[in-house]
């Protein structure tokens, strides 16, 4: 299971979840190239420890366990995957 990032962070893309990660699993950064172009930011489900570091450091509390995410943003559990798939 890994941590999933929902619509509050549409547009938001705050990076203090980026910073306190501790396996570097949520992209893009700031010094990524899609970064611009990203309306959102994605955890990686391959690379996450599930830690939850990252939840209590997201100004707009857009991240949860996949396992909790809110039924209105299931989409987003999907939506984090295939990110993942086309940048790799």
């Amino acid at each position: 299971m890994a941590f999933i990032i929902c619509q509050p962070c549409i547009d938001a893309k705050d990076t203090a979840c980026v910073d306190a990660c501790p396996v570097d699993c949520i992209h893009p950064r700031k010094d990524e190239e899609s970064f611009e172009s990203a309306t959102q930011l994605y955890i990686d489900p391959q690379e996450c420890i599930d830690c939850g570091a990252c939840v209590p450091e997201c100004p707009v509390e857009a991240i949860f366990p996949e396992d909790e995410v809110p039924e209105k943003w299931h989409e987003y559990i999907e939506i984090n995957r295939l990110w993942y798939k086309g940048q790799k």
